[in-house]
């Protein structure tokens, strides 16, 4: 079995389907929206260029939740792709509305697995970087295991960032933040690009959410985490 089928037939996954309640513009947006902006995986590999229409830089945002961060990303640098990865139904069909409602064209998303769409969709070397924000801490020490930053699926990222590529981690637990560095700082195929080898300020490109500021507000701490995928010579 391949590396890549190791990852997918994994036992424990870092997510739990909590689908909830849709409101019917999200469902509506589901319905009519999917065809322009969704993505109905096959065995095969994305051809990027083909999904886009263009030749471009393409960032993977893992886990978007409602969206927020990369809609607006997306809006602020039209000229880069960006597919979002998330199994969350009410989130993609959030993130279906404001994509239609504000003519956002260069985003495509996958309601998916990410590790299964990764290993098995997504050609090595073909992606300029990955945002992973604020992912499901797992709080509970017993189910750190879940977390999804761990080496394999960093060793997973390795394999489809390409040199000069970046991972860029956001969170607002320590541990986690801890664990994240711990990793990525484990990894030879990754370079730490804070200056002191530990965390960045957050880059301007990423934009602050209700969510963070919610935190801030409640005295929480950010960290944010930007490795750069290095090549092998």
């Amino acid at each position: 079995m391949s590396f890549e089928d190791q990852l997918s037939h994994r036992a424990i996954r870092s997510f739990v389907r909590r689908d909830g309640r849709m409101t019917p513009a999200q469902r509506q947006a589901l319905e009519r929206n999917w065809s322009e902006f969704g993505v109905d995986l096959t065995d095969s590999l994305i051809d990027f260029t083909e999904l886009f229409g263009r030749e471009a830089l393409c960032f993977v945002e893992i886990g978007f939740g409602n969206g927020d961060a990369l809609g607006e990303i997306a809006a602020r640098h039209p000229n880069c792709n960006y597919l979002g990865i998330d199994v969350h139904r009410p989130g993609v069909g959030r993130l279906l509305v404001r994509l239609q409602r504000e003519e956002i064209a260069n985003v495509r998303v996958v309601c998916a697995d990410v590790v299964e769409v990764l290993a098995h969709n997504v050609a090595d070397c073909a992606l300029d970087g990955v945002f992973i924000f604020f992912p499901d801490p797992w709080p509970k020490k017993r189910h750190h295991k879940r977390r999804l930053v761990q080496p394999s699926f960093v060793e997973l990222l390795a394999h489809k960032v390409k040199p000069g590529g970046i991972v860029h981690q956001a969170t607002d637990w320590q541990n986690y933040a801890e664990q994240m560095l711990d990793v990525m700082s484990a990894a030879p195929e990754f370079r730490n690009q804070a200056s002191d080898a530990k965390y960045v300020e957050r880059p301007a490109y990423r934009p602050l959410t209700k969510f963070e500021r919610r935190g801030k507000r409640l005295g929480h701490g950010i960290w944010d985490l930007v490795f750069m995928r290095i090549s092998a010579s």
